[in-house]
């Protein structure tokens, strides 16, 4: 008997295994593309047919990693409130795209009261904690999420959202290609094995180019500019993706959900344009005051 129970102690302490990698950088490369041709079509179709629609494919979304989100800290004993959080997230976007950024924080604000005040019928343990992460659950996701809405809502709003959404793939495809053909010096291997500073150096050229190349024929800006706002791009996406993962391994996850072939979850797809879109909201509005 002892030596039965010695030997399921033993499995239950082994490791679990790591799934097998399909390539070099670990992913699932063809339904990867498959997946981001897929998500590519239905974000283009919106914004170019009905720009209101966009604003429907991002509420999805950001419902979907609201549920991805509470679900992995559920398993850490932490309960985010989340029916205060997705009404008040699905309105922060509305009143973006509708009101502009005065609206927009005014809802966010509302929305933390809400969960203050709906968190109060659980009683007193844990109030704290599951308060926090509601209100960090609501900032993290539709409100930085709600800064492409009102990009959306400008003159050539489509231009501007297909410029950031253009940038932040160029940083993830730089990157990748750049990381797997020459990486060789981990960037921040306790949280990010897989990037290097290779790595990083294709996406501030394919960022860089491809901004100055939009900025000049499409929105008739400056190169220079293109250029800048590439290069913060690459910056604030890099820092999201660091961040999210972070958060997964403090988890003790590996992706948030399995949603997406080759991706994850959807919030493992929002890591890195999250914070961005803050970033490029901003500095398009100081390059484009015409």
């Amino acid at each position: 008997m002892s030596g039965q129970m010695t030997s399921a102690v033993k499995r239950r302490e082994q490791p679990v295994a790591e799934p097998k990698a399909t390539g070099k950088a670990g992913r699932n490369l063809p339904a990867a593309i498959g997946v981001g041709v897929g998500l590519g079509a239905v974000i283009i179709a919106s914004l170019l047919v009905v720009k209101v629609a966009f604003l429907g494919v991002v509420a999805l979304a950001v419902v979907v990693a609201l549920h991805e989100l509470s679900v992995a800290l559920k398993e850490r004993g932490v309960s985010v409130p989340l029916i205060p959080v997705t009404a008040g997230g699905l309105g922060i976007l509305a009143s973006a795209y509708f009101a502009g950024e005065g609206a927009q924080t005014a809802v966010l604000g509302l929305t933390v009261v809400a969960v203050l005040v709906w968190r109060l019928a659980d009683g007193a343990e844990g109030y704290l904690r599951d308060a926090t992460a509601g209100l960090f659950a609501v900032v993290y996701v539709p409100f930085l999420a709600a800064f492409a809405m009102l990009l959306t809502a400008q003159d050539k709003g489509a231009e501007k959202v297909l410029l950031f959404l253009l940038l932040v793939v160029c940083n993830d495809t730089g990157g990748y290609a750049a990381g797997v053909l020459f990486g060789r010096h981990p960037m921040a291997p306790r949280i990010s094995p897989k990037k290097s500073w290779e790595g990083l150096a294709g996406s501030v050229v394919t960022a860089a180019v491809a901004g100055a190349l939009w900025m000049d024929f499409v929105l008739h800006g400056k190169p220079w500019q293109g250029a800048v706002l590439g290069v913060a791009v690459v910056a604030s996406a890099t820092l999201g993706d660091l961040c999210e993962s972070m958060i997964k391994r403090d988890l003790g996850i590996k992706d948030m959900g399995r949603l997406l072939p080759g991706h994850g979850g959807i919030m493992d797809r929002l890591d890195s344009l999250l914070p961005t879109a803050p970033v490029v909201y901003l500095l398009l509005q100081l390059f484009l005051k015409h």
